[in-house]
């Protein structure tokens, strides 16, 4: 295959041809597909025997080819790589880091993802990246970034592998209903456009355990409060049922991992219409790579102890009726990689409908954005191709071959 590519001038009134497109809201494929593009939003959405032949499109032909909106990752960690020594990277400096996020968020784009959602890295890494790729000064995604994950002394999102004589603390960590409102607005004042508490113990920090609840009530009410009084959505790290429970109730926006979810947990995340994010791949690389990489023993038991009740919980939401976003907490394993978690989806529950929608619609209401999720006039032009029918076959979303975001073509795949 040849690639093409174009950077950094918006494509003006460009006519996409194809064979299909998904109708991510209905659910089904549409055939004999052209779009046409006006800037950065779709203004048309039609046959291609509908397009008058005297008018001066610049033409992309995606023939064999079936288009998707663009897909959105609401959990990502663009400053951090699977692939290093897992020790060793907790030393990494924050230029170190903002330059992983750069090359990270270049190659999530060329995976078809969009949009996403990172939640949490150190330094402001990340929302430097994403102003520079908002500046048009590097590629990447759009990025909703929290900045620093919010965490209590000790808990998981601290710094727990420094030496006590070093006095090493994570930036996000505070103590009490007060101190979190004011580590949310730290947050908030430097950048950030979503917030992450950490609720519950994790799988790969040193000395927690991974259900147990560490944010209380009080203090993750604390965070929803500043959080949504700002006008920004709002996650809570939460494997636990207890720290799931409390996060529903306080009125988080989006549960990540819900790893222990028993069926009242789940019908008060129905009620509540919470979105659950459930990274259900990762546990694949971790187990297969995790040793090789550093991860110490006492993190990959954790990760076998999570592995098939975070896949049982998902499941049963599903059957449930939660509302589920796609979530795959890139950095566990290698970025770029995200569309393998697809096919995960729909083996533990989903139609490939419903993981479309995961990554599409119900991330965008996730988001609060009514103008992404779907190719539909109005909104974005941020488009992808496979080649085939990802309702047939989930797995064509790991090959994405066209990208498009906000009307510009970032990559073309042609077949020679």
């Amino acid at each position: 295959m040849t690639m093409t590519m174009s950077l950094p001038t918006l494509a003006q009134d460009t006519l996409l041809i194809a064979d299909a497109f998904v109708d991510v809201a209905a659910g089904k494929t549409i055939k004999d597909v052209a779009i046409v593009i006006s800037d950065n939003q779709i203004a048309q959405v039609t046959q291609q025997s509908n397009i008058p032949t005297n008018n001066d499109y610049d033409l992309v032909d995606l023939s064999g080819k079936t288009l998707l909106p663009g897909v959105m990752d609401m959990h990502v960690h663009l400053s951090g790589d699977a692939e290093d020594n897992f020790l060793a990277a907790q030393n990494y400096s924050v230029p170190r880091q903002t330059v992983k996020a750069v090359k990270n968020a270049n190659k999530t784009l060329m995976a078809g993802f969009t949009t996403v959602r990172d939640l949490g890295a150190s330094g402001y890494a990340v929302i430097a990246t994403r102003d520079g790729i908002n500046a048009g000064e590097i590629v990447g995604p759009r990025i909703w970034a929290v900045g620093h994950s919010i965490s209590i002394t000790g808990g998981h999102c601290d710094d727990n592998f420094s030496s006590p004589e070093k006095q090493v603390k994570a930036q996000g960590v505070a103590d009490g209903p007060w101190a979190i409102r004011a580590k949310v607005r730290e947050n908030i004042k430097y950048g950030a456009n979503a917030i992450k508490v950490c609720a519950t113990g994790g799988v790969f920090s040193k000395g927690t355990k991974v259900g147990v609840q560490q944010l209380t009530y009080e203090e993750i009410k604390s965070a929803v409060d500043e959080a949504h009084m700002r006008g920004l959505v709002i996650a809570a790290h939460a494997h636990g049922t207890s720290g799931i429970k409390a996060s529903i109730r306080a009125g988080i926006d989006s549960i990540e991992h819900c790893s222990f979810m028993d069926d009242e947990a789940i019908t008060m995340a129905v009620k509540a219409g919470t979105y659950l994010s459930c990274d259900i791949y990762n546990t694949e690389y971790t187990l297969a790579f995790g040793a090789a990489n550093g991860v110490p023993e006492a993190n990959i038991n954790k990760e076998k102890r999570v592995s098939q009740a975070q896949r049982d919980s998902f499941r049963k939401a599903v059957k449930a009726g939660a509302n589920m976003v796609f979530g795959s907490d890139a950095a566990i394993y290698p970025h770029g990689d995200n569309g393998n978690q697809f096919s995960r989806m729909v083996k533990f529950g989903m139609t490939p409908t419903q993981a479309l929608q995961a990554a599409t619609i119900n991330s965008a209401a996730l988001l609060k954005q009514d103008n992404l999720g779907q190719i539909k006039v109005g909104f974005l032009a941020d488009i992808i191709a496979v080649d085939g029918d990802p309702l047939k076959n989930i797995s064509l979303m790991e090959n994405v071959t066209f990208v498009m975001k906000d009307g510009q073509i970032y990559k073309h795949m042609i077949k020679d």
